[in-house]
């Protein structure tokens, strides 16, 4: 009977060979899954393995292959349920073709993701996907490319950059729904972001570094002017990037001498804070207030009202985006791709006519 390893020793494979009666060489080809064996032999390594509970040196392994079998992947609020959502979606591809994730949250802080992209390179990912929190910060993403890694942008597209993309309409998206709200009368639409300038006050969107807001302000302003309601700037708040922030923001304009009658979310995270302050403050939605955010978060369909959304496919683009790097890592040599996936405007109970 073969003496047991020691609970702190980790189980190489010179134990799984000795344990199944075969060469050391004859257990790394089993266990690193190249060269040819019989049946039998690769069943004897594969049983012994699993019975010492045998673990990969993945260091040692990416070294011989030059791969570790890793994705990273770098977002802005993991908290957000959009980016939970988009990392399902790549999780799911990156597993089904025999990669892990490496996940890591910038919380939007530009000189966090530039950290984060640093380590996992240093950790040997294969690739990266990221949602850069700043569009015109690019010399970090460049060096990705520089290290031999291909990189897909994720949710937010930078042209300075020749690499595949995954976005989705936004700036159609939110020229739709302002024009719903102009359709239906409304002169003062607010459109609140967690993105934030500078002083903290919007002037205009060269100010705004994350890429899919501001196309979203360029649409919704466009839309505005176009419809004569004036200076669109005065309408937008920025820095909404906390519940305690967005409620400040909330109170500001909902207590204000004009206040607004609808206001737009970037995102459901936003949305549920206006929709709590409304409900304290006693305004009726949607006769006093119309609310409009982007992300169908499962929460806006049981309110009461429930919310109109524009439903992103937040899980479709995290799986679009894992199947462009991993055709990338197996060969793919096209020139970058831009993928753009439309939205879809969903209207319930909240918004109302004035």
């Amino acid at each position: 009977m073969k003496e047991a390893q020691p609970k702190n020793t980790a189980v190489t494979v010179a134990d799984v060979a000795r344990s199944a009666g075969v060469s050391k060489a004859t257990a790394a080809r089993v266990l690193g899954g190249y060269g040819t064996v019989s049946d039998r032999v690769r069943d004897a390594v594969k049983a012994a393995a699993k019975s010492l509970d045998y673990r990969p040196n993945e260091l040692a392994r990416s070294m011989t292959t030059g791969r570790s079998g890793t994705i990273g992947v770098v977002v802005g609020d993991i908290e957000n349920p959009f980016f939970g959502s988009a990392v399902r979606g790549i999780s799911e591809i990156a597993r089904a073709a025999g990669f892990n994730v490496v996940l890591a949250n910038s919380g939007e802080d530009f000189e966090v993701e530039r950290a984060a992209i640093k380590t996992l390179v240093a950790k040997r990912v294969d690739g990266l996907i990221v949602s850069p929190a700043r569009q015109s910060e690019v010399d970090h993403l460049k060096e990705i490319g520089r290290a031999g890694r291909p990189l897909v942008l994720l949710d937010r597209a930078i042209g300075a950059l020749d690499v595949d993309t995954v976005t989705t309409d936004d700036r159609q998206a939110a020229e739709n729904v302002t024009r719903l709200l102009v359709s239906r009368g409304h002169r003062r639409i607010a459109y609140v972001t967690a993105c934030d300038t500078p002083t903290h006050v919007y002037s205009h969107a060269d100010e705004i570094s994350t890429a899919s807001v501001r196309e979203r302000i360029e649409g919704f302003v466009r839309i505005g002017e176009e419809a004569g309601i004036g200076p669109m700037a005065q309408w937008i708040r920025v820095g909404a990037n906390t519940p305690e922030a967005t409620r400040r923001l909330t109170m500001d304009l909902l207590g204000s001498a004009a206040p607004p009658s609808a206001i737009i979310a970037s995102d459901s995270l936003i949305a549920l804070e206006v929709f709590k302050v409304a409900r304290e403050l006693g305004v009726d939605m949607p006769g006093a207030l119309s609310l409009l955010t982007f992300h169908d978060a499962a929460w806006t369909a049981v309110t009461s009202p429930p919310v109109t959304v524009v439903r992103q496919p937040v899980y479709e683009l995290g799986e679009a985006a894992a199947r462009m790097l991993i055709e990338r890592l197996n060969g793919e040599q096209c020139p970058p791709r831009h993928l753009v996936l439309p939205t879809q405007l969903v209207e319930r109970g909240s918004i109302g006519t004035v």
